[in-house]
């Protein structure tokens, strides 16, 4: 099966290298590797021109946020399976998209998702909190349970078939998306027990607290918009799961 991952990047001229290294060092050759770059202003393409013969497709280009370039990534992807590599972050071992396609070929399934570390931006080495996942039922999702982004592998007909991300929700997009996906139309997603991302902390719905503000706001609307049951409660206890990432 056919993997397309896609990093989108904006002035990621501190980590963007390590994320590079990542995903070329990945065992799995059926890999499409697609870059998305908002019009950087740093050496973030004088990065990519380095690494140009290990970039399958790129666009440098203005965009309206993340999501938006996402979403420009997954129209040009041919894979079969569709991946996210924030410019930030690195894939956490050479073996992990060859374990991921055998969790999609053994299960039939429609996505895969795993384990994430947040780590030190400045020490990768530094774990500051593990995102230890779990197989899950809708319960769990109404219970505020709720896989991490970074790890979620998808088929990208299902993009097709129920829509790319919405620019409606801020820095929530990939909730709703999760939510739309994983929530309202049921798709079959497995769990693989494997650490897949390091993920530096910080983050755009981190920045500050109105950032932090709009992000609860938009995390609600996506709840609402996807019709959970009780979604203040379901809100509350999502926040809350984050303080058991500390005790692993």
């Amino acid at each position: 099966m056919k993997v397309s991952l896609i990093t989108v990047v904006y002035n990621g001229e501190k980590y963007l290298a390590d994320c590079i290294e990542s995903v070329i060092g990945q065992t799995y050759h059926d890999l499409e590797y697609i870059v998305i770059d908002g019009a950087s202003t740093d050496s973030t393409l004088s990065i990519l021109e380095k690494y140009s013969a290990k970039i399958t497709k790129f666009v440098s280009e203005k965009d309206k946020g993340m999501y938006d370039a996402l979403n420009k990534g997954i129209d040009m992807a041919t894979g079969e399976i569709i991946g996210i590599l924030n410019a930030d972050d690195m894939l956490a071992s050479a073996d992990v998209i060859a374990n991921i396609v055998a969790q999609f070929e053994k299960f039939d399934a429609d996505g895969v998702y795993g384990n994430l570390n947040y780590i030190n931006p400045h020490r990768a080495n530094a774990i500051v909190r593990k995102w230890v996942s779990k197989p899950f039922t809708q319960k769990d999702i109404e219970m505020g349970w709720m896989p991490a982004h970074p790890t979620l592998y998808l088929k990208k007909s299902l993009f097709k078939k129920f829509e790319y991300y919405s620019l409606d929700f801020g820095t929530a997009a990939d909730y709703e998306l999760m939510l739309r996906f994983l929530y309202q139309c049921q798709i079959k997603a497995v769990f693989i027990d494997q650490l897949i991302v390091n993920m530096r902390i910080g983050g755009m719905s981190n920045a500050s607290m109105k950032h932090r503000y709009h992000a609860l706001v938009n995390d609600l609307k996506a709840l609402k918009v996807n019709r959970l049951p009780f979604p203040l409660f379901t809100l509350l206890l999502k926040k809350m799961s984050k303080l058991t990432q500390f005790l692993h």
